[in-house]
């Protein structure tokens, strides 16, 4: 009986993972069985980014993801009726939609809040929208039911930390280094006392979930991550798996189902 209650507690304490995806890459259905195969492999959230000429914060493959997919014509509205297909299909994981602050800012941020809401999303992650100069994005979630995830950064203050938190977000995602993304990160004592900051509970003494991204390409670092973070985040290493699968559904729908797993721990 006793045993059966570890096993239980253990189960409890999973890491979560938030998996990326570039809407439509390399190409509608490709992208869809990509998203599958998390869901499959055990993803929490799906984190879809808009294909964007300048994605400022990711690395080359992501680039590189984003520009073929423009090459190929596809727009925004394209990028919203692939979520809308996500959510009618997988009615029970949480999207959030990564973007950057002129795709959102451009058509207006409620009225893009508005759309994205009637798309299915549940959260917004806008890295060049910092939590205290952004555009009305965290009262446009609130307005139409979804949340505002902040980035922090290990650069960031120890009082400019604090006064993230005071504003009672629910989610941070926490970047574990500086840069762009994709290239292997080693998880540090720096890093540690970083996300340690994070676990302060806010002035009304709630303690945000936190999900550490930034070049998490396997289970080593997942499992240092652990004791520090509710979850988190992958996205280079599933694109390469993508393009690796070189247009095979099967073999694409495999390695990613696989290694999702492996992040989490469940293989």
């Amino acid at each position: 009986m006793k045993r059966n209650k570890t096993k239980q507690n253990e189960a409890k304490k999973m890491i979560k993972l938030m998996s990326h995806l570039v809407a439509n890459y390399p190409t509608p259905e490709l992208s869809f069985a990509a998203a599958q195969a998390l869901v499959e492999g055990g993803a929490d959230i799906l984190e879809v980014q808009l294909p964007f000429s300048d994605p400022s914060a990711d690395g080359p493959v992501i680039q590189n993801a984003c520009s073929m997919v423009l090459a190929g014509g596809a727009t925004g509205e394209d990028a919203m009726s692939f979520i809308a297909r996500l959510r009618k299909s997988f009615p029970e994981v949480k999207i959030a939609i990564m973007s950057y602050a002129s795709l959102i800012f451009t058509p207006g941020v409620d009225a893009f809040c508005k759309k994205a809401s009637e798309a299915g999303v549940n959260a917004m992650i806008i890295p060049d929208l910092p939590f205290d100069c952004d555009e009305g994005l965290t009262v446009a979630c609130k307005k139409y039911g979804m949340e505002n995830i902040p980035v922090a950064a290990p650069s960031m203050s120890d009082g400019r930390l604090q006064k993230m938190l005071d504003c009672g977000f629910k989610t941070v995602y926490a970047a574990l280094r500086a840069g762009i993304t994709g290239t292997d990160t080693k998880v540090g004592a720096q890093t540690v006392d970083f996300l340690k900051k994070l676990k302060r509970p806010n002035k009304s003494g709630i303690v945000p979930e936190i999900y550490g991204g930034f070049g998490i390409h396997g289970r080593e670092q997942a499992q240092v991550l652990e004791p520090y973070v509710e979850g988190v985040v992958a996205g280079s290493v599933f694109v390469r798996l993508i393009d690796a699968a070189a247009g095979y559904k099967d073999v694409l729908q495999k390695t990613i189902s696989e290694k999702a797993k492996e992040i989490k721990g469940t293989v």
